[in-house]
């Protein structure tokens, strides 16, 4: 597992509204049995959540998805099997909306 896998999400149940998960957990946290994640939505369906520096836009799968930075949870490593992409080329925006939520700054 790498940080910025982008992983199909694995509940059934919040898949239509949460496509796609993100692994932001650093590599270096590796021996923990849970790995921390953000969602993707699908930015029609977020429209009130639309926060430019908190919730970016990511494009993926030619979809506009918003990283929804305030639901980020931690799931068990177990469930994550074979990421579909990555997300390691947007890593200043991803930690950006992190550090934003974080000190807000």
């Amino acid at each position: 597992m790498r940080q910025f896998d982008v992983y199909t999400n694995p509940s059934k149940t919040t898949r239509k509204a949460y496509p796609f998960i993100v692994d932001i957990q650093n590599d270096i946290i590796s021996d923990l049995a849970t790995r921390i994640v953000v969602p993707l939505g699908r930015k029609s369906d977020f429209k009130r959540e639309q926060l430019k520096r908190l919730t970016p836009i990511i494009e993926y799968e030619g979809e506009e998805l918003l990283l929804l930075v305030p639901q980020a949870a931690s799931i068990p490593t177990k469930v994550l099997k074979n990421p579909i992409g990555s997300l390691s080329h947007l890593r200043d925006d991803i930690v950006a909306a992190l550090d934003f939520a974080i000190t807000g700054i």
